[in-house]
């Protein structure tokens, strides 16, 4: 388990070339030097068949190691470089040869089958008409009840996006975030998270991508996640070199 205090100004999400990244390792790394981080941990989704083309493929787990293992190296005395791997709660893959794991979800559960949480907005609505019958709330209980065990799925250092559900919600404009269904859902899932000790991330992805105007999650869970005693970390989700630390120097506030 990686101790986040020790980590300085630190940026542990980001995706390359490798899956559905635009930038190489060693682009990533540059940028985190060039905005002065103490600590960048380049990081892969983990292989699922399904919707395969957004995850590295197992046959490059190796040779991506390898690269980013090199990078500490070279970058030694400017940075210090960590190997993480994004632990998709449906995959199987192993998390073995990696510095760390960020748990997340991006699917729902219906009956057995796995439909994706963030494709796009038009296929997220039709998996809210088609699998819940038009009812977002039900959609919501059904993602916080599985995320709720995800660090005991994947075996989490990092909690990731724990709203991605509200990716597309921007303003309420599908649902009220404070209507109590809603809240009830995400509250159940921070009670069990909170009891393991991990960090939850503030992801600046969602707002670098034009999708929200807040982070990862909302402020309003920010705020509970604080008062429940939970801890929190920055994080980009950056796909592309220039979005390293996004906004960190805004969001710090939240911490």
């Amino acid at each position: 388990m990686i101790d986040v205090k020790s980590l300085g100004k630190c940026d542990l999400h980001m995706h390359t070339v490798y899956c559905d990244g635009k930038s190489t390792p060693e682009e990533m790394v540059l940028s985190a030097i060039e905005k002065g981080l103490d600590t960048v941990g380049v990081a892969a989704h983990s292989y699922l068949a399904k919707d395969s083309e957004c995850y590295i493929q197992q046959e490059d787990v190796p040779r991506f190691q390898a690269e980013v293992n090199a990078l500490k190296i070279k970058y030694a005395d400017k940075i210090r470089v960590l190997c993480g791997i994004e632990q998709e709660y449906f995959s199987e893959t192993s998390t073995n040869g990696f510095d760390y794991v960020i748990g997340s979800l991006h699917y729902f559960n219906v009956d057995g089958e796995i439909y994706s949480v963030d494709l796009d907005e038009e296929t997220f609505l039709d998996r809210i008409n088609t699998q819940f019958k038009g009812d977002f709330y039900s959609a919501a209980e059904n993602y916080y009840q599985t995320l709720a065990d995800v660090v005991e799925k994947t075996g989490a250092d990092i909690i990731g996006h724990f709203d991605l559900v509200t990716k597309y919600n921007d303003g309420d404009k599908y649902f009220d975030t404070k209507h109590p269904r809603y809240v009830n859902a995400y509250k159940k899932a921070l009670a069990k998270l909170i009891k393991t000790g991990k960090p939850f991330e503030i992801n600046t992805g969602v707002i670098s991508r034009g999708y929200r105007k807040q982070p990862y999650p909302s402020s309003d869970i920010i705020k509970e996640i604080k008062a429940m005693g939970g801890t929190l970390i920055l994080s980009s989700d950056s796909h592309h070199e220039k979005n390293v630390a996004y906004q960190f120097d805004i969001w710090q506030k939240l911490l």
